[in-house]
């Protein structure tokens, strides 16, 4: 995937006045998306978790913030009401969230 990168700056290496690598300008939180943003990346969520739900009956995605968690768990809400079954959105472990339909406990293939 190509992104554009944004907020960042050429850092000189130690005893140097020229730029050697690059850092972000600003700490570690990454740049909110605009709302076209956002809603492009939900649109996409929604197809491409979607077609893996659909082919497997469960995914996982990784969630590293909790705006990431907060975008899975809206999409798994649209996709509940686009199919009309619910869609059970649960944390996997601290890092990754798993959308999935079919019985509780249920294991299918993935």
């Amino acid at each position: 995937m190509i992104r554009d990168l944004y907020n960042v700056r050429p850092v000189p290496a130690e005893g140097e006045g020229t730029a050697r690598e690059w850092a972000p300008t600003a700490p570690t939180q990454p740049t909110p998306l605009t709302p076209e943003e956002e809603s492009r990346y939900q649109a996409l969520l929604f197809s491409e978790l979607g077609n893996q739900i659909a082919d497997r009956g469960t995914t996982t995605y990784p969630a590293h913030t909790p705006e990431d968690r907060r975008r899975l768990v809206a999409v798994g809400q649209r996709l509940s009401a686009h199919w009309g079954m619910p869609v059970r959105v649960t944390a996997d472990d601290e890092c990754r969230m798993r959308l999935s339909v079919g019985p509780v406990g249920a294991v299918t293939g993935g």
